[in-house]
């Protein structure tokens, strides 16, 4: 009776084409979720058509999607993945590999479609996520789904913005063809015009700058946008990880090119723009973190980059006086008209800024070379002989509290500008980044403590105006011929060709030297320091081989001057066997005696005569 049953079925279902019910009799399939398919109007028959009765064979034919689409199934055929299949690539993409089976397509409208813009992503990240389909068929894009998930594109398409790019508005859809290939969409060619399909403003400034110029013109080496911005992970300027991020975009991205040797040779471009760049101010500024310093595309501009000889060119010559503007009100004709990009040491640079170098690159090592000579033969003769005379313990009178006021600003005041200064010169070091990281402290710092040293001279010079007892050390720095004589016979005595070791006044050789070279590089200091902190009135005044000028000389006069204290102060004051470890005279007011006694014998004798007669008159005064 069974089989009798089944027999009469077979031949009703066998009389006509079975409908989607007569399927879902054994397949079990859920009609109700087909009017939210693609494929809800369309008999099952219609796809698979090689099924005319029931029961059909255990394995249908294959459904020919390009039966009813027959262009997107050609522009498969010829895309990177249709051409991966036909070479035997068993897990290259399919219809259904993006469209999903075929009983659940719905319209790329419908928010759960695989194709939707805001899912397509993911789709791809099927495969292009999975790094060991990566690693198989060494596809060299490490991450190019997560990393499109960060950029601008990516987080505007899953912010629903429908005018956000997804992965197929850029490679396509189902043409999708290898970016070597000259018709590819992402071809460095065609670059351009795929961004172009949604920035057609910059798109029309690139095609009229160097660059889009040099690209239409066949240079492989001329950058297009994804050169600049990235391919997957373009993030927006704000983003500190941008590639055009403000601190970023000229080592990062112009310096990639224009400080590639192999490049500049081979397109005849100045290999120095970059290094110049990073030794200027600018440069130096931005390593330290400075997120409005001037960098490359604030005075070339950014898709609008023009030839300098091009009269729209924010560089050209006529329109320099405005785009420096912009930072520098004001501007003078005559600082536009300098030359830029110039190293201190390179070609180009003025002649100032040429001689300033050479005077103090022989000045520097002349005077540190004489000092570390001069107090290591006095340290060696030291620690060979025995102090002289008899110690007392004796303390006298050597700095009253007026100068050690002075001394003491001027402590302060030097250290902050050394650690500050040599701070902005090598922001990359680590004491830099672990002590002085905060750019804008740290300037405020070195211009204060740059006051405070002006603030210091000035209350030493007033006080030497006012107190005319005081006034004598001005007498007694002065140099004169015996301290040439007192040099010689210092260097003598402690290689042993001399038994009597050389006295000195109130002040010896050594602070003649000391003091006067002080004089000196404060004013230096200074003028080029007031140079460099007014830039804008500086700016609309001289031309700029002063400033380039004054930049140099601020600079290795604060080597100078650093290394000096080092080597000849902290000697006179720490490391001089005599006084170790420290003359305390700056802090106290008094020195030793005995120390006194044995260098500068004649002024012990009148500062004790005078201590002295001041005891007597004291003591006549109480028995009055």
């Amino acid at each position: 009776m069974r089989f009798l049953i089944a027999g009469l079925f077979s031949l009703v279902l066998s009389a006509g084409q079975p409908t989607p019910q007569d399927c879902a009799g054994c397949h079990e399939v859920d009609l109700s979720k087909r009017p939210t398919a693609v494929h809800a109007s369309l008999a099952c028959t219609q796809c698979h058509s090689d099924i005319t009765k029931l029961p059909h064979a255990d394995k249908p034919a294959p459904v020919k999607c390009a039966s009813c689409h027959a262009g997107q199934a050609k522009a498969y055929a010829g895309s990177v993945h249709g051409i991966a299949k036909k070479k035997g690539m068993t897990d290259a993409a399919t219809c259904a590999s993006c469209h999903g089976p075929a009983h659940e397509v719905t319209p790329k409208a419908e928010a759960d479609s695989k194709i939707a813009k805001k899912n397509l992503p993911d789709t791809c990240g099927s495969c292009h996520s999975n790094p060991d389909f990566l690693a198989k068929h060494k596809i060299p894009f490490a991450k190019p789904v997560e990393a499109y998930k960060h950029s601008v594109h990516g987080k505007a398409v899953a912010r629903g913005e429908e005018s956000a790019p997804s992965c197929s508005d850029c490679h396509g859809y189902h043409d999708i063809i290898a970016s070597r290939d000259p018709k590819a969409s992402v071809n460095r060619e065609n670059v351009a015009g795929t961004c172009g399909n949604c920035h057609s403003d910059v798109k029309t400034a690139f095609d009229e700058s160097v660059h889009g110029k040099a690209v239409a013109a066949g240079f492989k080496g001329a950058p297009v946008c994804t050169d600049c911005h990235g391919e997957h992970n373009i993030l927006a300027p704000a983003e500190a990880g941008s590639l055009v991020n403000a601190s970023r975009v000229s080592a990062a991205t112009c310096g990639r090119c224009h400080g590639d040797e192999r490049i500049s040779a081979r397109y005849a471009l100045s290999g120095d723009k970059v290094t110049a760049f990073e030794d200027s101010f600018h440069g130096l500024a931005m390593k330290g973190g400075q997120k409005t310093v001037a960098n490359c595309a604030s005075c070339h501009g950014v898709h609008n980059i023009l030839s300098a000889s091009d009269p729209r060119s924010m560089v050209n010559p006529k329109n320099l006086g405005s785009t420096c503007g912009k930072c520098h009100a004001g501007i003078g004709e005559s600082f536009v008209a300098g030359p830029v990009h110039v190293r201190y040491a390179g070609v180009g640079e003025h002649a100032s800024v040429k001689w300033i170098r050479i005077v103090y690159l022989f000045l520097i090592p002349l005077t540190i070379g004489f000092m570390l000579v001069h107090n290591g033969l006095d340290w060696l003769a030291k620690t060979r002989r025995n102090k002289h005379g008899h110690h007392t313990g004796e303390r006298m009178p050597r700095m009253n509290l007026k100068f050690r006021i002075a001394h003491g600003m001027v402590v302060i005041s030097f250290v902050t500008l050394v650690i500050t200064g040599f701070a902005l010169k090598y922001p990359d070091t680590w004491w830099v980044k672990t002590f002085v990281s905060d750019t804008i402290l740290r300037a405020w710092a070195h211009r204060v403590a740059a006051v405070i040293m002006l603030v210091a001279t000035g209350f030493h010079l007033i006080h030497l105006a006012f107190f005319k007892r005081d006034r004598v050390i001005i007498r007694e720095l002065m140099p004169n011929w015996q301290d040439a004589k007192d040099i010689v016979n210092m260097f003598k005595y402690n290689l042993g060709f001399k038994v009597e070791r050389p006295t000195f006044g109130m002040f010896g050789y050594a602070e003649k030297m000391e003091y006067w070279a002080f004089m000196w590089g404060t004013v230096v200091m200074a003028v080029t320091g007031v140079l460099l902190w007014a830039e804008n009135w500086s700016l609309s005044r001289f031309p700029k081989w002063v400033l380039d000028a004054a930049t140099a000389a601020h600079w290795y006069e604060a080597i100078l001057a650093t290394l000096s204290i080092l080597v000849w102060h902290w000697y006179l004051v720490i490391f001089d066997p005599d006084v170790y470890p420290m003359d305390t005279a700056w802090l106290t007011g008094d020195t030793s005696g005995d120390h006194l006694r044995e260098t500068r014998p004649a002024y012990y004798a009148a500062l004790k005569a005078k201590q002295e007669a001041k005891e007597e008159a004291s003591e006549e005064t109480g028995e009055a």
